[in-house]
């Protein structure tokens, strides 16, 4: 009988934060999410013995969590988060305040009331540090650091972990010793790492492939140049062609990988999916087996459609006497489980997922073939959006497979050996990502940022080894190297937004600024100076007047909204890509006892909202809204009324003059994008007598 064998590959990967002069991590992301997700991805996989799975893992990512484990690294964020209270510098107490909330305000942050409760006191305060004094007390800073911590251990200490477990019910009003027990408790958590990855590998449960050291983007160190041969309109900076070093950063992956885990990588997930025909040769030469990218990146390999029927399969590469296996991921089904189920419900979304594999695969199995099912995606970044950090939803979905008889899940290497593949000669240069390089090379900032890099390599190329110290050489080779890694770029350009893109510019600077030092050279002025040139910012704007609108889905006058509130966010974006926005902005405001709402579209969705549907949620209760000619209401509004033309209008009784507002947009029942993105808007509105005031 015909199978479906599901590949999934979960990637693991932090960049370099380390400033290798002094010793310094400039951001503490490595250790959060070793708190919460390293371990715990794979120890989850234990209660499932029959559910193979295969993880990517990063070396730059494997050398700070050992630097970690061992206690060896030295972190800013740590040192407040373990430093007593009374004894913080008001520098310190603002490193606190401005860092220690950058979690899931839901799923992070709300779930320690006490941690909820410091966050609102912080937006009361406007984020303004001085203001804030007021209300943080020794007390209240302690609980921030102590909470801010727990809130990223990885549930299986949080279920239970027994001290663990203590301070979470405790929940205020810590000590100073449990500021070290928590303190402590990190350390335990990072060692149990590397250690499992090497358990689970060795068991044969998981496959470990890599990804080049420091995770650059390899077509683009072969000949940046290739960009034009995946997008012919992007505007490129001077030639970067240094092959020799996406030589020796996979030569040296394989190398630190193996050390580690003790199974030689014989997968390759190159960073961000990103291939060429130069690139994979290299690869192949290395002795990695197969390497995966996007089903976008396969269509325009074979120049049709990358359906089930193309993408269910894996390929074998040919090339001048170098081959190569490739899976190449379901774009779609990998997006789900990263941006769209974690606004569902565990079962139903492990339901929808597992039906929609199915009904993709029933014409390949009706024709008596068996469908690989390559499912890719970053295994850190999506699970802070799920309830309880996604594990009753892989719990969920893991379950199912292991009970089904027409489904089982594999590492790559055995997918490989199970199911029949197809030759071809030629992969079309590109990334997961519009199976191009646009996100890493061709806006203002990006470009300059190859600049950058370009000179330094070529400074770096005219320096004689035998001209300095064996040791200064060395460290101007690693520095060098950690700057050709993509993370810096994915932050330049308008796609991502972060809290923290100032710091990866300047460490993106700090590390080629580093090697010119090592070289006994002056780095160039350039380098003192910030690439980034746009940032996100989010507009909320409370309202100034009352609202005469006509709700007949229509921008009838310009007046009519004239004093709205305005909540938008612009240039969304984060860690993770792929997401689709739909929403542009919300106004809002009182009119005749009633809560007038309007939901601005982006121009580019504006032709393909018929159909979707609209959920604005006031106060915890749902309308649904189906847009169409005309609107269709679903569910609630019995006392509303809703309009849709080119904007979505709707006014509804309300009785008080404080509520939370939420809008989502779904589509064949998932969840496409919300506003705001991270739960309901705050809602003030003025009291009738303060508009005459």
């Amino acid at each position: 009988m015909p199978r479906i064998y599901l590949c999934f590959v979960w990637h693991m990967h932090q960049p370099c934060y380390k400033d290798l002069v002094s010793g310094e991590y400039r951001l503490p992301w490595t250790r959060m999410h070793g708190l919460k997700d390293y371990y715990g991805m794979v120890k989850t996989l234990g209660e499932f013995p029959q559910v193979k799975q295969t993880f990517n893992l990063v070396p730059s990512l494997l050398m700070q969590i050992e630097e970690y484990a061992a206690g060896k690294a030295e972190e800013p964020f740590l040192r407040c988060a373990l430093k007593p209270a009374e004894d913080l510098t008001e520098a310190e107490i603002g490193l606190i305040l401005h860092y220690f909330f950058q979690a899931n305000p839901i799923h992070l942050i709300g779930r320690y009331p006490r941690y909820a409760e410091l966050h609102e006191a912080w937006k009361a305060a406007d984020r303004n540090v001085r203001r804030a004094l007021r209300v943080f007390n020794a007390q209240a800073l302690r609980d921030l650091q102590v909470l801010s911590q727990l809130a990223w251990f990885e549930e299986e200490f949080l279920e239970q972990d027994q001290e663990v477990r203590e301070l979470v019910f405790k929940g205020k009003n810590y000590s100073l010793e449990d500021q070290a027990l928590m303190g402590r408790k990190q350390i335990e958590i990072l060692r149990r790492v590397i250690p499992v990855y090497k358990e689970f590998a060795q068991s044969g449960q998981i496959e470990v492939s890599a990804t080049p050291f420091y995770h650059p983007i390899l077509p683009l160190l072969c000949d940046s140049n290739i960009a034009h041969e995946a997008n012919p309109h992007v505007p490129l900076p001077s030639r970067f062609r240094f092959p020799q070093d996406a030589r020796l950063q996979l030569e040296r992956s394989i190398e630190y990988v193996q050390s580690k885990v003790g199974v030689k990588p014989e997968g390759l997930w190159p960073s961000e999916g990103s291939v060429s025909d130069e690139a994979l040769t290299i690869a192949a030469d290395l002795g990695y087996r197969w390497a995966a990218t996007d089903n976008g990146v396969l269509a325009k390999s074979l120049g049709r459609t990358a359906d089930p029927s193309t993408t269910y399969r894996h390929y074998r590469w040919r090339r001048e006497g170098r081959e190569l296996s490739m899976i190449f991921r379901d774009h779609y089904l990998s997006d789900l489980v990263g941006f769209v189920y974690s606004r569902m419900d565990a079962a139903t979304a492990a339901r929808d997922f597992l039906e929609r594999i199915q009904a993709n695969c029933q014409p390949l199995l009706s024709q008596g073939r068996d469908a690989l099912v390559p499912i890719v995606l970053d295994g850190e970044n999506a699970w802070e959006h799920y309830y309880l950090n996604g594990r009753p939803f892989l719990r969920e979905l893991y379950r199912r497979i292991a009970e089904s008889d027409r489904m089982q899940a594999v590492t790559v290497s055995e997918g490989l050996s199970l199911v029949e593949g197809e030759t071809f000669d030629h992969v079309a240069p590109g990334s997961w990502i519009g199976a191009n390089f646009d996100v890493w090379i061709g806006f203002d900032e990006d470009n300059r940022a190859w600049e950058h890099l370009l000179q330094a390599r070529e400074t770096f190329e005219r320096v004689s080894p035998a001209s300095i110290a064996a040791e200064d050489y060395a460290l101007a080779q690693e520095e060098l190297l950690i700057a050709e890694g993509s993370d810096w770029c994915w932050w330049y350009g308008p796609h991502h937004h972060s809290d923290n893109r100032v710091e990866f510019d300047q460490l993106f600077r700090d590390h080629l600024a580093n090697m010119y030092r090592a070289l006994r050279l002056t780095p160039p002025d350039g380098l003192s100076r910030p690439i980034l040139r746009t940032m996100a910012y989010t507009l909320h704007q409370r309202p100034l007047a009352p609202i005469h609108a006509r709700i007949d889905g229509e921008i009838t006058s310009y007046f009519e909204w004239l004093g709205a509130g305005i909540y938008r966010v612009d240039g969304r974006g984060g860690a993770m890509h792929g997401q689709r926005f739909i929403v542009k902005e919300l106004q809002y405001g009182m009119g005749n006892g009633h809560l007038c709402l309007r939901v601005d579209f982006l121009e580019s969705e504006l032709a393909s909202l018929a159909g979707m549907e609209v959920r604005i949620t006031v106060n915890d209760v749902p309308i649904r809204i189906r847009l169409d000619d005309p609107v269709e209401v679903l569910e609630g509004a019995d006392a509303a009324r809703v309009a849709f033309r080119k904007i979505l209008e709707c006014s509804i009784p309300i009785s008080d003059y404080r509520a939370f507002v939420e809008v989502s947009v779904w589509q064949n029942g998932l969840p496409l994008d919300s506003l705001p993105p991270d739960g309901p808007l705050e809602v003030l509105l003025n009291e009738p007598e303060e508009w005459t005031a």
